[in-house]
């Protein structure tokens, strides 16, 4: 990935990924609810001006996360689809005790289209198949 950083707070590094043409959203360290809404807010402003439709959801380096998916999240999600995101890849941290909860909330939103994995790898392949087929 060729990276530009856009954006960089405590928890949350913004760039843009130049050759697969992406938001790439890496979380890092301990975030609370309040933490990662404040961040969170972020995204939507970031998408609008680089013209983003995906984002990879990097929660890989997260090391305490201590909730899941609210209804706030729901209307964030919607906020990013009216900046024009399509769909996002989220990859949970490595301990996430919430993700058979946010999995369950997730199933029934189709936009944005929301596909989470266990692994960078297998998030980026998704993200160019999506692509693939906006061609």
């Amino acid at each position: 990935m060729q990276l530009e950083p856009i954006l960089e707070t405590e928890g949350l590094v913004l760039s843009y990924d130049h050759e697969n043409e992406w938001l790439y959203a890496e979380w890092r360290g301990e975030h609370t609810r309040e933490s990662s809404w404040a961040a969170c807010q972020l995204m939507p402003q970031v998408m609008q001006t680089w013209h983003c439709s995906e984002i990879l959801n990097d929660n890989s380096s997260i090391t305490h996360q201590s909730t899941g998916l609210s209804a706030r999240s729901f209307e964030l999600l919607e906020q990013m689809r009216v900046a024009g995101l399509r769909y996002m890849a989220w990859v949970y941290p490595r301990s996430f005790p919430a993700r058979t909860s946010s999995e369950t909330l997730l199933q029934p939103v189709r936009s944005p289209l929301v596909a989470t994995f266990d692994d960078v790898a297998s998030a980026c392949v998704w993200l160019q198949r999506r692509q693939e087929h906006l061609r």
